[in-house]
Order: C-alpha cells, then structure tokens, then sequence
C-alpha cells in the first residue's frame, strides 16, 4: 500500500514528535512525514497541502498570514485528517526568561544587572545572594506561566498540562522553556497515535526516542527550585551543558562573561567553556 504524506507543521518538537511517531508500525507503514518548521517562517507548499492524507500542526493565530493554522487547513483535502498537536512552554523553572533578540536564554535580573555598568563579581553576588522573593513575584509567574499554557492547550485535543502540574516538582519535566522533556514527547505523541485510532509503543522504546535537546538543560536558580519545592535542584545540582557538567552558579557566570565581551551567540559560547 502506497503511503501517505503527512504534513507536520511545527516548532523544534515537531522533529522529536516524528521521530516517535515513526516507531508505531502502524502509523510508518501508512503515513511519511514531511516537517516544516514553523517558528522559522519555513514555506508550505500549496502542493504538499493538498496532496496530504494527514495534517499535524500547532496552532498558530492570523498574525502569521500565510503560515496562520486556519489558512493552511483551508489548502487541505476535504478527505484529509487535521489535529492540532500540543505546543508546550513552560516558564516555572525560570520566570526570570524572556524573549528579546540578541542574545540566548535572556534573564530579566542578570541584564538588569548587567545595565548597571557593574563589575563581574558585583553582578554574581547580587544575582545570587538577592532574595528574589523581595523583588519578584515568582508565584505571579507561575500563574500567568500556567494560565498561558493552558490557552495554548485549548487548541489541541491532546491534553499534557495536568501532566505538568502533577510531575514538575518532581521530575525535570522541561530542558528550556520550549524543550519538554521525553515525558511530554512520549505522553504528545501517545495522544496523537490514540486520537489517529492506532496503538502506540511501549513507554520504553519511546522514551529511548524523545530525545529534544538532551546535551542542554538550562540551569534552574537555587532560590526558584526552593520556592517551587523541587525535588530534583539545588545550588549543588549539576545539568548538562553542551559537553559539560555545571553548577547554576557556573552557568551564571558564563552568561555574565558573555555579555560582557559583547559575544551575542551564548549557546556558541556555552560549547567553548
């Protein structure tokens, strides 16, 4: 039986979601997929759209235009089949993250402190001696962390967020804000294979699988994994960091050398140190 094309238009957990996929005989021997990334505005042929069996995307409102979810599904076959697959974020871990161009993992108090013309040592030991419960509202974060996700879940019938909320003192359940970890990969993928009807894999063989930027996960700070109660993080806890074993406090010290030699690619910098 010839196979069908599967359009997958995603962000970076559309590749880790296909890889798991493909490990269900049923879904490989019915569906090939074709990804498309989306957060890189990558284009979609008109002709991969309508010639497709089966459309996985994550939603995506009308300010994309041409990439928009609803305009993309209007290029499909009637006979197609559509689901929208979850698109997790996750900011508990670090409510000090935002996105600014520039620089990579941006941290709102580190720059701020940055902006202060202080020196290194300065910078460090108000980073990390500041009680930051005095300065933010890190329970405030969280809330507004989960009540954005649980928007972005409302598009999907594939439901992960009361996953979240049960696991995420108790596991590392996110490598970055945007990079769950292969729990999440595992229980998106179980859904999708679920709502097509077809059986998914042993947990086992797909954890081995879901694998979304394993070399990094970005340091959680000490006071954060005491107010959230985690588990799994402390000031001593060691992460992964492209090749390297480091402390949080390392890892901060690596981002304030960085932006003090004006090096904009961090993560190319995280590779040398």
């Amino acid at each position: 039986m010839d196979r069908q094309l599967c359009v997958l238009h995603a962000n970076c957990q559309g590749e880790p979601l296909a890889a798991l996929l493909r490990l269900c005989p049923e879904f490989a021997a019915r569906y090939e997929i074709r990804l498309f990334t989306n957060y890189t505005r990558e284009h979609v042929p008109d002709e991969a759209l309508a010639s497709c069996g089966l459309f996985l995307y994550q939603h995506l409102g009308p300010q994309w235009g041409p990439l928009a979810s609803e305009a993309l599904l209007a290029k499909i076959p009637s006979s197609a089949a559509a689901l929208c697959v979850p698109n997790m974020f996750f900011l508990g871990y670090w409510p000090l993250w935002y996105n600014a161009p520039g620089f990579d993992f941006r941290d709102l108090f580190l720059d701020h402190l940055l902006g202060m013309g202080l020196s290194k040592a300065e910078i460090l030991h108000l980073y990390l001696r500041t009680d930051l419960t005095k300065k933010y509202d890190l329970q405030d974060f969280l809330d507004r962390s989960l009540e954005r996700e649980r928007e972005r879940e409302a598009h999907t019938p594939v439901k992960y967020l009361d996953a979240v909320l049960a696991g995420f003192r108790k596991t590392m359940l996110f490598n970055t804000v945007n990079h769950p970890g292969p729990e999440l990969m595992v229980l998106a993928a179980r859904g999708v294979l679920s709502r097509l009807g077809l059986t998914p894999p042993p947990d086992a063989e797909m954890l081995d699988s879901a694998r979304l930027l394993p070399e990094f996960k970005m340091p959680i700070h000490p006071q954060v994994a005491e107010f959230l109660g985690l588990a799994f993080a402390g000031p001593d806890t060691l992460y992964p960091v492209f090749g390297k074993q480091k402390t949080f406090a390392q890892y901060a010290e690596n981002y304030v050398d960085c932006r003090l030699l004006g090096i904009e690619d961090f993560t190319g910098y995280l590779h040398l140190r």
